[in-house]
């Protein structure tokens, strides 16, 4: 099987074969047809926290997609795609409203589409991990009042693995004909706090203190931190974290043929506020 990385940035010392793909400027089914002519199945995992210049979420994660898909089904390909479970239907962040547009517009112009929606991710290399385990490290962290949603996070490694599947696997292997939306989450759900406070055991022993502030001081916050590119968290992720970030029928198991790989301890076990 040959693998070939789309990205913008091609880097040679890479173990695959790359190819360079534009999404903000690959807006039209003609766009994506040369493109995917030698390959059987597409997969589209790219997202964007922020919008810069070109780069705007309506592009990548609504036009983009959208116009790959097409040219996915006028092709005969096997199109894969990537979203975000708690695409709330009232959301008001440009982060969630768009990838709720992409989801819409697969779906209507496509027929071989794949759905895939994970929960939190977690592993070695992640932006948001990284910040994520760097704040679990800390004797104090800040956890907005309205944020009582449940998160399911899972690895990484085991999304590639639940993705590798639903690019092989054929459509009677994985039930096509049920569904073909798949929502992927780790074994565990909890509220951030506890989420924090399960990473922080893997450092020490010793309790963090959870400060909880305003749910308005945190949309402040989120707001600064887009506009200047400054953390991971940001207004969409203020707007997931009011909701429960969890699937209603999670796949992963069926997808991996065994539990998904455990993060943190069962929430009883974690300490209380």
């Amino acid at each position: 099987m040959d693998v070939v990385i789309g990205t913008r940035k091609l880097d040679e010392s890479d173990e695959f074969s790359q190819l360079a793909v534009h999404f903000e400027s690959m807006l039209e089914e003609t766009d994506w047809l040369p493109i995917i002519e030698d390959f059987d199945v597409i997969l589209n995992c790219v997202g964007i926290l922020r919008p810069v210049g070109k780069s705007t979420y309506e592009a990548v994660h609504h036009l983009a997609p959208a116009a790959l898909a097409e040219a996915c089904h006028s092709s005969g390909k096997r199109f894969v795609h990537v979203s975000a479970l708690g695409l709330m239907d009232d959301a008001k962040s440009g982060f969630l409203v768009s990838k709720k547009r992409g989801e819409e517009a697969i779906k209507t112009v496509s027929s071989s589409w794949i759905i895939a929606r994970p929960s939190l991710l977690d592993g070695e290399g992640g932006y948001g991990a990284a910040w994520l385990r760097g704040v679990a490290r800390l004797p104090l962290f800040v956890v907005p009042a309205d944020a009582k949603g449940l998160i399911a996070a899972l690895m990484v490694t085991d999304l590639g693995e639940a993705l590798a599947q639903l690019c092989l696997a054929t459509d009677a292997e994985l039930k096509l004909e049920q569904s073909r939306e798949f929502e992927l989450g780790g074994s565990n759900a909890v509220a951030f706090g506890d989420y924090i406070r399960g990473l922080r055991k893997r450092y020490t022993p010793h309790r963090a203190l959870c400060l909880k502030i305003p749910g308005l001081f945190a949309r402040v916050g989120a707001h600064v931190c887009d506009l200047f590119h400054a953390t991971p968290f940001s207004f969409g992720h203020w707007e997931l974290l009011r909701n429960n970030n969890t699937p209603s029928s999670n796949r992963l198991p069926e997808l991996l043929g065994r539990p998904a790989e455990e993060i943190i301890s069962e929430k009883e076990d974690l300490p209380s506020n």
